[in-house]
């Protein structure tokens, strides 16, 4: 079994974060991918409902979903970015690890995040 370092896939992420609106979610995704801090944003839809405690209260809204793809050495700039375009006090900002994956699919996520000076 290769180890984590010679799978390609140990240093990619897929970050989730919940939006408020359509229009917020893409603002982000683009963002993100403009400034190559992912290789490509999915935003899932139509509106999902999310049911979540806040400030003592049991709240409910409609949200989208973007599931964000990159590495993460960029994980720390892609959470401050969202952070600074998210329209919520504390965004849901979860990154999870990719384990496995199609090569040449890793390969593509790998060169679309290279910073374009390299």
């Amino acid at each position: 079994m290769p180890s984590r370092r010679t799978s390609k896939s140990g240093n990619k992420i897929v970050v989730l974060v919940s939006c408020a609106s359509r229009a917020e979610g893409r603002r982000i995704a683009r963002s993100l991918v403009e400034s190559r801090l992912s290789a490509c944003v999915s935003m899932l839809g139509p509106a999902a409902e999310s049911v979540y405690r806040w400030k003592g209260k049991v709240e409910s809204a409609r949200e989208f979903l973007l599931v964000i793809k990159s590495e993460r050495r960029r994980f720390r700039v892609l959470a401050e970015r969202v952070r600074q375009l998210h329209s919520y006090e504390v965004p849901e900002i979860i990154a999870l690890p990719i384990v496995a994956g199609l090569p040449e699919y890793l390969a593509w996520i790998a060169k679309s995040v290279r910073n374009s000076s390299r």
